[in-house]
């Protein structure tokens, strides 16, 4: 079966799921998601939608996933030494394996720094928030982004993809081997452009693809991966079981997005109307409609003032109820889409700002659960996968060498950990005074796991007790010698005029014995 025959085949199960994206892309950003084949030179105009507020949200969303995702000054992720499979490991032995994990760890962040990764995955983001769904291909020269109107998958009973077809349009002169074929078949002699199909398929544990041109393989567009290292990453923002797609997160406030899309509308058109002033003229009165519309700003028209009206829209009240209904849209909207809102007054605390802020990043938790597992965990491997192959890095000892994920949901709970100590110790001197804290709490380990909770590594930075130890004895004992010197510099054995032997040295009042005759 051809790739052009399977995509249309699976295209079917995805129609649903691209006119809910769709829809959501026209409430949010239009640009984002558009149907079956609009994205083909721009035949459609995009509407514009009557608020900004979805737009805010999903760009304000993405934002905040990608920080906690991909950070910027720190890693993602961790390399450990499995202490099950390598068994006991001396400090030393672990003290250089760690530098040098430290060292492989910042060669990966470098590249991805130097790369545009973080741009790709900014727009991924976005997708998913909604359109739930993104493709992401790992290709030598960075990431290549797959809208869901481009591509089509099927999954297995468990989740897992055994399928996918990704559908581009590629100029002619890009395929010099089908250049006469391509002319031959095309029906329209101006159209430089041709479909270009790719199968991707999972053979037992590894991936399998190559590309199509009129039914026909590309020479050289067959490749191959293993599966832990798949350049292929189907992304979803919501998992729904026994569906081969995601869910988006405007698609589950799409009922707040409406009202306030027609509210928005409503006021704009009502309040554009209500602006327009028209004066109107009694069919009676002495005053011409042509006399009032001539007179200039303080001229003086003869005539009746009751004669001359303005028509008034009198929907104050409408106006009002309406406005109170968009203010609260907006507000449910802004804690869906983790827009931090502050409460407007003249005493917001910072403890007030820093609490609305936790409780918001809390709520992170459950919306990139997924991305965790199906992103950062894939795009981890590959990126080790191709450095241990081209010799940036060197290869890891599989099963005794493994990568930790150190952002996402675990920093979160880092972040936590780090809430609940420091609330433990405040309470801990408060009622029972700092002399309990420092009696009954270990300093060094409430350094260690704070310097966890902050995803810092302590290594050759935080002195250990034995070490403090050693530091307070030895000044203990200076200052000891240093007392000793001065209270024998006080007693009667140093001084001259009581001891014999000291006299022997000098005469009275400090004077030199001269010597003796022999």
């Amino acid at each position: 079966m051809s790739a052009k025959t399977r995509y249309d085949s699976l295209a079917s199960q995805r129609s649903q799921f691209l006119n809910i994206a769709e829809e959501a892309g026209k409430l949010t950003i239009p640009y984002l998601i558009r149907g079956e084949e609009e994205f083909m030179q721009g035949a459609k105009n995009l509407s514009t939608p009557w608020q900004s507020v979805g737009a805010k949200g999903v760009v304000t969303l993405a934002a905040k996933l990608q920080l906690a995702l991909v950070p910027v000054n720190t890693s993602f992720f961790k390399l450990q030494v499995n202490d099950g499979m390598l068994g006991q490991v001396e400090p030393q032995v672990k003290t250089e394996l760690d530098l040098s994990f430290a060292k492989i760890e910042r060669t990966i962040m470098d590249s991805i720094s130097a790369s545009d990764d973080r741009v790709v995955i900014h727009q991924a983001l976005k997708h998913l928030v909604v359109a739930g769904n993104a493709l992401v291909f790992m290709g030598k020269e960075g990431l290549k982004l797959f809208p869901l109107h481009r591509y089509v998958l099927e999954r297995d009973g468990n989740g897992n993809v055994i399928e996918i077809v990704t559908k581009e349009k590629i100029s002619k002169k890009l395929l010099p081997d089908f250049e006469e074929e391509l002319n031959v078949q095309d029906e329209s002699e101006h159209n430089d452009n041709v479909d270009v199909y790719t199968h991707v398929r999972r053979d037992n544990n590894r991936f399998l693809w190559h590309q199509e041109v009129n039914d026909k393989i590309i020479p050289k567009s067959i490749s191959k991966a293993p599966l832990d290292a798949n350049p292929w990453l189907p992304l979803r923002f919501n998992t729904v079981d026994g569906e081969p797609y995601g869910r988006g997160r405007v698609e589950e406030f799409m009922g707040d997005l409406k009202s306030l899309e027609a509210l928005s509308q409503a006021i704009t058109e009502g309040s554009a109307a209500a602006a327009k002033v028209v004066f109107v003229v009694s069919p009676s009165s002495t005053t011409k409609p042509a006399t009032l519309a001539a007179a200039g700003n303080g001229a003086i028209v003869q005539g009746r003032p009751d004669d001359i009206g303005v028509v008034q829209v009198g929907k104050q009240a409408d106006f009002a109820t309406a406005y109170q209904m968009i203010q609260t849209l907006e507000k449910r909207l802004s804690e869906a889409f983790l827009i931090l809102s502050v409460r407007q007054s003249e005493r917001t605390t910072a403890e007030e700002v820093r609490m609305t802020q936790m409780e918001l990043e809390q709520q992170l938790g459950g919306l990139f659960s997924v991305l965790t597992t199906e992103f950062l965990v894939p795009y981890l491997n590959r990126k080790l996968s191709v450095f241990q192959k081209t010799g940036e890095i060197p290869r890891l000892p599989k099963g005794i060498v493994q990568p930790t994920i150190v952002a996402g949901v675990n920093a979160l709970g880092r972040g936590q950990d780090r809430e609940s100590l420091g609330q433990f110790l405040t309470t801990i001197s408060q009622t029972m005074g700092p002399e309990a804290t420092q009696k009954f709490i270990n300093p060094e380990e409430v350094i260690k796991r704070l310097a966890v909770a902050q995803g810092i590594d302590i290594l050759n930075l935080v002195r250990g007790m034995q070490e403090v130890q050693q530091e307070q004895q030895a000044a203990i004992q200076q200052e000891q010698s240093v007392e000793l010197q001065k209270a024998q510099m006080g007693s009667p054995m140093m001084d001259p005029s009581k001891n014999p032997a000291l006299g022997g040295q000098q005469g009275g009042e400090g004077q030199p014995i001269p010597p003796t005759e022999g």
